[in-house]
């Protein structure tokens, strides 16, 4: 990671994808894979003992393992080298049932699925926060006149609420999706060298059930090493919550512009400021949502690139994936995030807005002045931004789990 990257993300989500919580992931995948084994019999009870005990990412040198990754072709393999050589210390008969009937893809696939459980929880709890503080300014400013603008130019008097429903309505309907995407997409990956777990004399399946419960994960029914639809959707939703959080940036970018005057961001010490100039206040959140709109296409155009894997297991296609993703969460939690701070201390300048209206009014034919830019315009769409708003609130306190 860059120096300019670091503040366009969270330290929650670079520390979720981190290398020691990687490879704290990956043990956790082979304990769970080793108790599972021994309660289905296919490995003893001592042995799996004895390789849980080891599964500690403190007993290991982190930095090492990724060192030797390179010249490996993959994490996983010093990983498992080095789980060998801390079960043999203690029980040589263990380790030949170290990542037993497993394969590579199996424990990095299914870190991956661990770690970005916890950075998907971190969006989805900021994404709320965002949609919540855009549905109380639609109820506090439900009536308040604005000027609507298309293609750039004034065009008629709306009201802010109903702007802010106009925000608010994607972000709840990307948490409703983003939630059931990563239902069907955070699974167990297990399915051996080829996919049909040979090795586990026909017990593999209940391995890969005890295995997704120990994980907190689900359980796909099959192995899915090229099969990358239900994870790649996930990618793609992640993509289009933070279109969604760009084109709230770009308008709040707008409407903060000297010239307009209508919004500012929540303002603190050293927050937006200039290295030349004092007097300016720059849209900071505003910039980290725009710039993760401008970078997230390009990452999800690469998980959708790399699709097409050859035969049962990918070369070249699969790890271009995975070197894509830790990415496009870093850049959605950070643009998330950055809304999510700034939005509920928006500064929303009613008087400017009226103001713009009544100097424009000044400058049209009565006949269009009236027709087009009469302040009460703004009731009936402050109604409208009312009904939106109850509903899309209902929408938000609706449990995932109830949908």
């Amino acid at each position: 990671m860059s120096i300019f990257e670091g503040f366009l993300s969270t330290s929650e989500t670079l520390a979720a994808f981190s290398d020691r919580n990687f490879v704290d992931a990956m043990l956790r995948f082979e304990a769970a894979l080793a108790r599972a084994q021994a309660q289905v019999g296919l490995i003893p009870e001592s042995a799996a003992h004895s390789i849980v005990g080891s599964c500690k990412v403190e007993l290991f040198d982190v930095a090492k393992i990724v060192r030797e990754s390179g010249r490996a072709g993959s994490v996983a393999i010093p990983l498992v080298k080095g789980l060998k050589e801390a079960v043999g210390l203690f029980n040589a008969e263990a380790v030949r049932f170290v990542h037993f009937g497993s394969t590579s893809q199996d424990v990095i696939d299914t870190a991956m699925a661990l770690v970005t459980r916890e950075a998907v929880a971190l969006v989805e709890a900021d994404l709320s926060k965002a949609a919540q503080a855009l549905l109380q300014h639609a109820q506090r400013y439900a009536t308040t006149p604005i000027l609507a603008r298309t293609l750039m130019q004034p065009a008629s008097v709306t009201s802010f609420g109903f702007k802010c429903t106009g925000w608010a309505a994607p972000l709840v309907r990307s948490k409703v999706r983003l939630a059931e995407a990563a239902r069907r997409a955070l699974n167990v990956q297990l399915g051996g060298a080829v996919g049909t777990l040979s090795q586990m004399k026909g017990q593999g399946p209940e391995v890969r059930r005890h295995m997704a419960q120990a994980l907190g994960l689900g359980d796909p029914g099959a192995t899915w090493h090229t099969q990358r639809d239900e994870w790649i959707a996930l990618g793609c939703e992640l993509g289009l919550m933070v279109g969604s959080l760009g084109k709230i940036a770009k308008d709040i970018a707008l409407m903060g512009q000297y010239e307009v005057g209508e919004l500012a961001e929540p303002s603190e010490p050293g927050r937006g400021g200039s290295s030349a100039m004092p007097h300016k206040r720059n849209p900071v959140a505003s910039m980290v949502a725009l710039a993760a709109a401008q970078r997230a296409p390009q990452r999800v155009a690469a998980l959708l690139a790399a699709m097409p894997q050859e035969h049962e297991r990918a070369l070249g296609a699969w790890q271009a994936e995975l070197a894509e993703w830790p990415q496009l969460l870093m850049s959605a939690h950070g643009s998330v995030r950055a809304l999510a701070a700034a939005l509920p201390g928006l500064q929303v300048d009613a008087v400017r807005m009226r103001s713009n209206i009544d100097r424009l009014r000044a400058e049209l034919p009565r006949d269009a002045a009236d027709e087009w830019f009469d302040p009460a315009l703004a009731e009936p769409a402050g109604a409208i931004a009312l009904a939106q708003a109850l509903t899309l609130q209902a929408q938000l306190n609706t449990p995932d789990s109830a949908r």
